[in-house]
């Protein structure tokens, strides 16, 4: 009867136990917009081929007297609404448009479970013909955003497909060659500033990414490793109370001295979109679905790309700061040696967030328009 007694009280106590693991480790379900119980549909959407929808915003002059013409793609925990990057002086002087939108699960554009980098660089190609960009677009890529520009430059500058599987009503920028069609290139140039680097990008020698994942706080060291190595418990890692989670999900992130005077610049200025509309729908399809897409295994090692402006109609800019305190530097320098078309600008005594210092993003976009005349 005893004996009887311990086993009950002990799977009583096992099945507690699991219900509470599952609980925990089971995301809830988004809280999509639009939904009986969602947050309202304030910004402008458009509906994609696979019936979600992407929340967009408009910065600079008006596209219809736009000279260039820039899909724009926010950092970590900032969405659509980040069109400072392009400052209105700099906009109306060289004539700039630029084309910001919520990735998926960000702000008011749908979650995607089955996101990947690839299907974002399809989300960004979708976006610039249903808003009418014409044949060539700029991408431009702050922080975590960096990591669709590479996307894009490996998924949407040139591709070919064979022609019974994508249909006729796709052939618009094509090459008709018996069944198989090759979309000319979408991309007139390309800026990748201060992006995220995963760290398991097989280009990248062991001991040099070893060196850069240890430069990182301690607590993001486990949680990007959980993002890559076990993504099923990222939810419950970066939201359970026991360990320290994400630095940057937690608002403190590793900073320098120059990234702290500039922080305290934009708060007051109030430059960035608040987090409580970046996350509205939840946290899981937002920024932890935003790691474990950025540290998990991608379809492509940037470091294998070629150049995709050949004939130099366009040319690809990477700016980072040499004391940036989130994303190492010494990868960057990897990288800009291994792709020597890659034009590589890097900034002294500037930290992650250098953009926003005075003056940077007039430089950072006339290098790119005016390097080219």
């Amino acid at each position: 009867m005893l004996l009887s007694l311990r086993r009950l009280i002990f799977g009583v106590v096992l099945i507690g136990f699991l219900a509470w693991a599952f609980q925990a480790i089971v995301p809830p379900p988004p809280n999509i917009c639009g939904a009986s119980n969602g947050p309202p549909i304030t910004a402008t959407r458009i509906k994609l081929r696979d019936g979600r929808h992407l929340a967009y915003a408009e910065h600079g002059v008006p596209k219809e007297r736009a000279k260039y013409k820039f899909v724009f793609f926010h950092g970590f925990s900032s969405g659509r609404n980040d069109g400072s990057f392009a400052t209105p002086e700099i906009t109306e002087e060289l004539g700039l448009y630029l084309v910001s939108f919520d990735r998926p699960g960000y702000g008011e554009s749908d979650p995607d479970p089955k996101r990947t980098l690839k299907s974002t660089a399809f989300d960004v190609e979708e976006l610039a013909d249903q808003l009418g960009l014409g044949s060539k677009f700029y991408v431009v890529g702050n922080s975590m955003g960096g990591q669709v520009v590479w996307a894009c430059l490996k998924f949407i500058s040139h591709r070919c497909e064979d022609l019974k599987l994508i249909g006729w009503e796709y052939v618009t920028y094509i090459i008709v060659r018996p069944s198989i069609v090759c979309h000319f290139g979408r991309l007139a140039g390309a800026i990748l500033v201060a992006p995220v680097v995963n760290y398991w990008l097989p280009g990248f020698p062991n001991n040099l990414a070893k060196e850069a994942y240890y430069e990182q706080l301690p607590q993001d060291q486990w949680a990007v490793g959980v993002a890559h190595y076990t993504p099923w418990l990222a939810y419950w890692w970066n939201t359970q109370k026991w360990f320290p989670a994400s630095s940057a999900i937690a608002q403190k992130p590793k900073l320098s001295p120059p990234d702290v005077k500039i922080l305290s610049t934009l708060l007051a200025q109030r430059e960035r979109t608040p987090k409580e509309d970046v996350t509205q729908q939840g946290v899981y399809e937002s920024l932890i679905r935003e790691m474990m897409v950025g540290f998990g295994s991608w379809e492509f090692d940037p470091m294998d790309l070629a150049n995709p402006f050949l004939d130099n109609e366009g040319s690809v800019h990477l700016w980072h700061g040499n004391a940036d305190g989130l994303v190492p530097v010494t990868l960057q320098r990897y990288i800009a040696g291994r792709l020597p078309w890659i034009h590589y600008h890097e900034v002294p005594d500037a930290g992650h967030f250098f953009p926003y210092a005075d003056g940077m993003r007039e430089a950072i976009f006339k290098t790119l328009l005016l390097w080219e005349k």
